[in-house]
């Protein structure tokens, strides 16, 4: 990646889980560190986050997700962005996400698994390991 370029990431909430309030407050850390944060909002559906993915051209897909559908929905968006071509984005997570989940979400594309109590700082640092030169 460019030095003077910044890292791009999409920040969504997927499916019908409407509590917002941590994936706020990661965008907004990301932000603060220099990031250029795409935030889509509430009740996206795989679809529209690939969309998204692909129209802004970025870095990283940050997903959250409370409502226990990461497995189901999480598999559809990888799939979307490699079929568009877009296979080389940091795809990371976070939320309410079972342990013995986190294996298997690992296998299929997902990097990363932030959980409850994460600290923004280490979510900051490991998406800023990936894209140093």
């Amino acid at each position: 990646m460019e030095k003077d370029k910044k890292i791009r990431v999409l920040v969504a909430k997927l499916g019908l889980d409407g509590h917002d309030r941590g994936a706020k407050v990661v965008a907004r850390a990301l932000r603060d560190a220099g990031m250029e944060v795409i935030y889509t909002g509430i009740r996206q559906t795989p679809g529209m986050i690939v969309t998204t993915a692909i129209q802004e051209d970025v870095d990283v897909v940050g997903l959250s997700s409370l409502s226990g559908a990461h497995m189901e929905l999480f598999p559809e968006i990888i799939k979307g962005l490699a079929e568009k071509g877009k296979k080389n984005s940091l795809f990371i997570c976070g939320g309410i996400i079972p342990d013995e989940d986190i294996p298997k979400l690992k296998r299929i594309g997902v990097q990363a698994v932030f959980g409850p109590g994460t600290s923004t700082r280490d979510i900051i640092n490991y998406i800023e390991e990936r894209f140093r030169n």
